[in-house]
């Protein structure tokens, strides 16, 4: 690929997601975008650059910007941060919850849906504790692609392999055919909607709990402060956003503090979720 086709790929993908690509991410682009060419009736990248150029075709910007913000995502991913969300933060949560008994939590880039389906599915076996409670989870992507399996629910083996407890395979999904289906109880829990990180926030609402996670590595410094402020305004003052691991708000935004002893959850730096015990270890 020559430089003006990766400069105008990049820009693109830039400018509509926040999602930075550097010259060695050349692979990418082309793994990603060779098919999108094909399905197109072109040739190579060299011909979807020029069919970008001469025709700006809106649906075909779109199709690029999914092409290469489709992200790898799997069930209780990482493990440690569910931990935390179920024996550390959850608690403290349902006690300054206790007069309204409602909670929002937001998953924010969350691709085919293991993420929130993940916390609804503990949310579930917590039910003992949440009788009467009012939780609603919103599910956001930028790709109405990835929005549109997620609501199916429906997943391959190999999905379902990844990261997913047996135990919870037995008791919340259901085989159709050669996939695996999660329940219609669950599925129920998690509202999908297709939203940009990168434009004004204040539509959402504000939540108690903001899963953000592995979607500001991409983003260059600035991008990464301005998602932060939007997403701080979104949280409630006591409320616990969760990052990925290599993750962090220090020295780009001072909206947020960490919760001391939980590596990758912070709170808000004007109020905040109190210190909270080290979470148990495992689902």
């Amino acid at each position: 690929m020559n430089s003006q086709d990766f400069q105008l790929f990049s820009n693109i993908v830039k400018s509509r997601s926040g999602l930075v690509l550097t010259e060695e991410k050349v692979y990418l682009l082309e793994s990603r975008l060779v098919p999108l060419a094909r399905r197109r009736g072109l040739e190579n990248l060299e011909a979807l650059a020029d069919e970008v150029r001469r025709s700006n075709d809106e649906h075909l910007l779109e199709e690029i910007t999914e092409a290469m913000t489709t992200n790898e995502t799997f069930f209780f991913r990482d493990t440690k941060p569910f931990d935390t969300f179920r024996d550390a933060v959850l608690p403290q949560l349902l006690k300054q919850r206790a007069a309204k008994k409602s909670l929002r939590i937001w998953t924010a880039a969350c691709s085919t849906g293991q993420e929130p389906y993940s916390i609804a599915m503990l949310l579930k076996e917590e039910a003992a504790k949440m009788a009467g409670w009012r939780v609603e989870i919103m599910a956001t992507d930028i790709s109405r692609e990835v929005l549109e399996k997620a609501k199916a629910g429906l997943y391959s083996q190999f999905e379902v392999q990844r990261g997913l407890p047996i135990q919870l395979l037995m008791k919340h999904f259901h085989q159709v055919g050669e996939m695996w289906q999660i329940d219609s109880s669950i599925r129920a829990m998690v509202k999908f909607q297709p939203k940009n990180l990168l434009e004004d926030l204040g539509s959402v609402g504000q939540f108690d709990v903001i899963f953000c996670r592995n979607v500001l590595i991409y983003f260059d410094q600035i991008t990464k402060s301005k998602v932060l402020k939007e997403i701080h305004k979104a949280l409630a003052d006591d409320g616990a956003l969760f990052l990925g691991g290599a993750e962090t708000v220090l020295g780009i935004c001072d909206s947020f503090k960490p919760i001391d002893g939980q590596r990758g959850v912070y709170t808000s730096a004007d109020g905040g979720l109190t210190a909270a015990p080290q979470a148990n270890s495992a689902a």
